[in-house]
């Protein structure tokens, strides 16, 4: 028999409760045994039975058949909950940014590693499946020249997912760390990494606050290279609304280009078309559960848990594409 993982989910926000819990109810060999936010009423919108629910961190850690966490509190929070987490023994699945800064991002590795524990920064759009497709790909475009991104959505300082009173904290300096740069351009700089096989090594950027009357930037440039000279240029912002074009990757080199429209994202979907010149439609598997970017990600950190296979992002890494944001972000300053 496979052996299960007890998972449990520690901040349980809309992200939680709209993507990531459904993804992990769908994985086979996982079960959430328990839940963990300081606001009960969070807990009590998350549609799963039998799990412990609670707002004291040590009941919540202590729960039997607990070994995995997934962190989702606001950005500042991660440290001390996964610095907790690795101390109890369990492995950690955090939700990115690592951290609001660097230390902290550099804090919460260490501990994990001094405990020996698995720590995962949970990069869901690794596992769309059109962007695993995409990766497969790009052999095929020959010399690569440029990664272009395009991340954007609408999210003014009274947003709410459902309609229902929302505490927005990515518009909150203190607890996110900063506004639409530091919370979509993580995704960009990992992807372009995940599927080059070379990641970002230089990067600069401009911040923007032009549309939205909070005390963070609601868009920014960012442009680098990695170590082989690719360019990159990631535009992200929280200033562009929905209905208009948002989402779009593109894969450029010297015998083809590779373009994936609305695949940036929590849902599965989007198209991916490869030019070379002419333009052919790729398929991919655009519906749950294996189409879900979540689910394949639980599934991958489950079965580094239970021994199954080799979860393959080094958090090192994912720690230096942190700090290369942060210090772009600062204008340089480490």
């Amino acid at each position: 028999m496979t052996p299960t993982v007890g998972w449990g989910v520690a901040g349980c926000g809309w992200v939680a409760r709209d993507h990531a819990l459904p993804g992990l109810l769908a994985v086979d060999g996982a079960r959430v045994v328990a839940l963990h936010d300081l606001d009960p009423a969070a807990m009590d919108r998350m549609p799963v039975e039998g799990a412990r629910r609670t707002t004291d961190l040590a009941e919540f850690l202590a729960t039997p058949g607990l070994d995995a966490v997934y962190v989702a509190v606001p950005n500042a929070g991660h440290r001390a909950l996964v610095e907790a987490a690795a101390a109890a023994g369990k492995a950690v699945l955090c939700e990115k940014p690592l951290a609001a800064d660097v230390r902290d991002a550099q804090a919460l590795v260490d501990a994990c590693a001094r405990a020996g524990v698995l720590l995962g920064t949970a990069y869901d759009q690794r596992w769309h499946p059109a962007h695993v497709r995409l990766r497969e790909l790009v052999p095929e475009l020959g010399t690569v020249t440029a990664v272009r991104i395009v991340y954007c959505c609408w999210l003014p300082g009274d947003w709410t997912p459902d309609g229902r009173p929302h505490d927005n904290w990515r518009v909150d300096p203190a607890r996110a760390g900063g506004g639409a740069a530091i919370d979509l351009a993580p995704h960009g700089l990992d992807l372009t990494g995940t599927l080059l096989g070379e990641d970002v090594t230089s990067l600069s950027a401009l911040l923007q606050t032009r549309v939205h009357d909070y005390g963070v930037d609601d868009g920014a440039l960012l442009t680098g290279t990695t170590d082989g000279g690719v360019l990159v240029g990631l535009h992200v912002a929280f200033n562009t609304p929905d209905a208009l074009p948002r989402r779009r990757l593109e894969v450029v080199g010297t015998r083809g280009a590779a373009v994936a429209v609305d695949t940036m994202g929590q849902t599965a979907g989007g198209s991916l078309t490869l030019y070379r010149p002419e333009p052919v439609d790729v398929p991919f598997a655009d519906t749950p559960p294996s189409g879900d970017p979540f689910t394949a990600q639980f599934a991958a950190f489950t079965d580094a848990v239970a021994g199954r296979a080799r979860w393959p992002y080094d958090p090192a890494r994912d720690l230096a594409l942190h700090r290369l944001l942060l210090t772009a972000l600062s204008g340089g300053k480490p």
